[in-house]
């Protein structure tokens, strides 16, 4: 069973690196992977919830980075450290097939922290402005899936590093969601700041 899963996860990993492959994606896809080219998102965000939500939209800031803190401290302290899986691009026997197109990186595989931030990060936004607006819903998700996807495209995770992130993430995301419904009553019901 470990091992048909293993080799399912690296035919679906070949077919996203190489099969994929073109010159246009190996630009795009180191530059969706960069945190470097978010920064004025998430610069958005928060300007964007204390502009518009004052008190409330500090608390939605604090949310975002408690949710991060978690997700981020989960997947890279704990759960990489104690699955120990090896990069794609380190593998000793599978890294001839890798083609790699970012620096390596030497810590473990399990689970992608990038697709376990980005999920949490999206999820907790949901939770928070989904009933004021619901194309949060899809272009959350689309951005933390784009962003994991290019991470097995550079070589660097494989799918279910990649899964496993966005299944922690979310749960983390969703978790912090609801504390923050709890923390911050009536907030789906308020249009303006307060």
């Amino acid at each position: 069973m470990i091992d048909q899963l293993v080799t399912w996860d690296q035919e679906a990993f070949l077919a996203i690196n190489q099969g994929l492959s073109n010159v246009f994606f190996d630009w795009l896809m180191p530059v969706l992977r960069n945190p470097y080219t978010w920064a004025p998102l998430y610069l958005f965000i928060i300007v964007f919830c204390i502009r518009n939500y004052r008190n409330k939209g500090i608390l939605i800031v604090l949310f975002i980075l408690i949710t991060f803190g978690i997700a981020d401290a989960l997947s890279s302290s704990v759960i990489k450290k104690s699955v120990k899986r090896i990069r794609p691009c380190n593998d000793i026997e599978f890294k001839e097939e890798v083609a790699v197109r970012v620096r390596c990186g030497s810590g473990y595989s399990f689970t992608s922290s990038h697709a376990t931030n980005h999920f949490a990060i999206s999820t907790v936004l949901i939770m928070v402005f989904y009933r004021r607006w619901k194309p949060i819903l899809w272009l959350a998700l689309l951005w933390a899936t784009l962003v994991s996807i290019a991470q097995v495209y550079v070589g660097v995770h494989y799918p279910l590093d990649i899964i496993g992130g966005a299944l922690l993430g979310s749960a983390i995301g969703y978790l912090t969601g609801l504390v923050f419904r709890m923390t911050v009553p009536g907030f789906a019901s308020v249009k303006s700041a307060s």
